[in-house]
């Protein structure tokens, strides 16, 4: 059952054929991405740049891939490592554009569903603005020496010193067009410009869905790491009651029939998830970034509801006893972390 949630084009990740007036679109959008792309290679359009490492995260294909997952991995090993990290975020989905600053207890409506998640899971400086460049200037003043920022591979206004694109390792770049012919914000050889690559390869060994069937199959071969790339898993933690109550494991629920919400970019993903924890999934697909009412949660039963973390924050202010959230910690192979704190070098010294 989907609700409200807009059907990702049919053509996108299948081999179907592509309406000519997605064709011509997407010649249109072509262009002007490969015109705004040189304006600021030769100057013309200013790139601006802060004192502190920038790290962005992002992606080519429209949907999603795993970066908040990534971005709160990232967070929390630089913390380890000794750097004051913070975030800045476009904060999709706010009811106004206003630069501020999002704390845990900030409404979703006004931080954006992502970075009060983030606020919420890594304690760290979160900022949400428009002008990526204005948010990390905001962290620099704030006391942060590097800043990660979410989602902002295409806004290159902020001069950035790591790239990493985030790929989904099962639908990858689909049939490899732009926008609205395909997937594609850019074409698929920019993230070869890309420091990493990170393949989002989900819970490992768990399921996918055979195409149109909505059913758990064997992964397909092409959801794996090519040449270049790092493989990143999630990992399930326990799964937390949104009225309160102590966290279960995800284990509890295998052989009981659930209704699963899940309004990410991928909501198949989600889904798969619980399948391949023996789980029945009745599912409920929302847009990405869903604003939730409680008649979004009424199914006519009383089965356990399980969410994603992001759809969590906007559902725990009316959520019962029936409503649970499905966090996720990413993991990527110690390589991965040593390649990248080379890249940024050591973080400043107090005093």
């Amino acid at each position: 059952m989907s609700r409200g949630a807009p059907k990702t084009p049919s053509w996108w990740f299948n081999d179907g054929p592509v309406p000519l007036p997605a064709r011509l679109l997407a010649t249109v959008y072509a262009a002007a991405i490969a015109l705004r792309g040189r304006l600021y290679r030769i100057g013309l359009l200013r790139r601006h740049s802060v004192p502190v490492p920038v790290v962005v995260v992002g992606n080519l294909a429209a949907g999603g891939a795993g970066k908040t997952p990534l971005t709160l991995a990232l967070v929390e090993r630089l913390r380890r490592e000794g750097w004051r990290p913070g975030v800045a975020s476009r904060g999709y989905g706010r009811a106004d554009t206003a630069p501020r600053w999002v704390l845990p207890e900030t409404p979703v409506e006004q931080g954006g569903d992502e970075p009060v998640l983030i606020a919420r899971r890594a304690a760290v400086p979160v900022r949400v603005d428009r002008d990526r460049a204005a948010a990390a200037r905001a962290l620099v003043e704030a006391g942060c020496d590097v800043v990660v920022c979410d989602d902002g591979l295409q806004h290159y206004r902020l001069e950035r010193d790591v790239e990493i694109e985030v790929i989904d390792g099962a639908r990858r770049y689909g049939n490899g067009r732009m926008l609205p012919a395909g997937p594609l914000r850019e074409p698929a050889e920019r993230g070869r410009r890309c420091d990493f690559r990170v393949v989002n390869l989900g819970h490992g060994g768990a399921a996918a869905s055979a195409p149109g069937t909505g059913r758990a199959a064997e992964r397909p071969a092409a959801c794996a790491t090519g040449f270049g790339e790092w493989p990143m898993y999630l990992r399930t933690r326990s799964v937390l009651p949104l009225a309160g109550g102590r966290p279960r494991p995800l284990a509890a629920f295998a052989g009981l029939r659930v209704h699963a919400v899940a309004g990410i970019g991928n909501p198949e993903r989600f889904f798969d998830t619980l399948r391949a924890a023996g789980i029945g999934v009745v599912p409920h697909a929302f847009a990405d970034h869903h604003a939730y009412q409680p008649a979004d949660l009424e199914f006519g039963n009383d089965l356990p509801v399980l969410m994603t973390e992001k759809d969590a924050v906007k559902c725990a202010a009316f959520a019962d006893e029936r409503c649970h959230a499905v966090p996720v910690d990413a993991e990527l192979p110690a390589a991965f972390w040593v390649a990248l704190l080379d890249r940024l070098g050591s973080p400043p010294r107090e005093g």
